[in-house]
């Protein structure tokens, strides 16, 4: 599976929202949220985001899935992927994690998701090349996206056993 997240936020009226878009390897669309919301700062916003990407996706595939997660937000890419070292292999990053301290209940959540996976790889792309970022930044344009009824679809086996890397970032919203 792959989830692509992202949340924005709007200095000027501290408005913004949530923009998740979750799909098969195959490309099978599982799910698409575009959630306003008014988030303290653009951390923030991104932190919830990627939880409710996590939540989303922890409900509608199997308990061994192995996920790719695309994020546009450099700290915490390298905070989920620190995270996921430590869990997984014993490895310790002898630079310890940058947690926004009003994202520290979202990082709680995202790191017992990403937990929950089978495996797990986190990729920082680029604002323009993230799927999700269009229902972040234009949740009321994106609203019919949360009326899709919810799927559940297992990506087709691909035969191989490895990682797929997060490579999904230039399949747009579609809409």
């Amino acid at each position: 599976f792959y989830v692509a997240t992202d949340g924005s936020y709007r200095l000027s009226d501290g408005t913004g929202g949530l923009g998740v878009v979750i799909e098969t390897r195959s490309g099978d669309r599982v799910a698409r949220l575009a959630v306003p919301d008014t988030a303290p700062d653009n951390n923030v916003a991104e932190y919830r985001a990627l939880h409710l990407g996590l939540d989303v996706l922890a409900a509608r595939a199997p308990a061994d899935a192995r996920v790719g997660v695309l994020v546009d937000h450099d700290d915490l890419a390298a905070n989920a992927n620190r995270a996921l070292l430590a869990t997984r292999g014993g490895c310790h990053s002898t630079r310890s994690l940058s947690i926004p301290e009003r994202s520290r209940h979202h990082w709680r959540g995202i790191r017992a998701r990403l937990r929950g996976f089978g495996e797990c790889r986190v990729a920082r792309i680029r604002s323009a090349e993230n799927p999700a970022h269009p229902l972040a930044n234009t949740p009321a344009q994106y609203h019919h996206v949360n009326e899709e009824p919810p799927r559940c679809v297992l990506p087709t086996p691909s035969g191989r056993d490895e990682i797929p890397p997060p490579s999904r970032a230039d399949r747009p919203a579609s809409d």
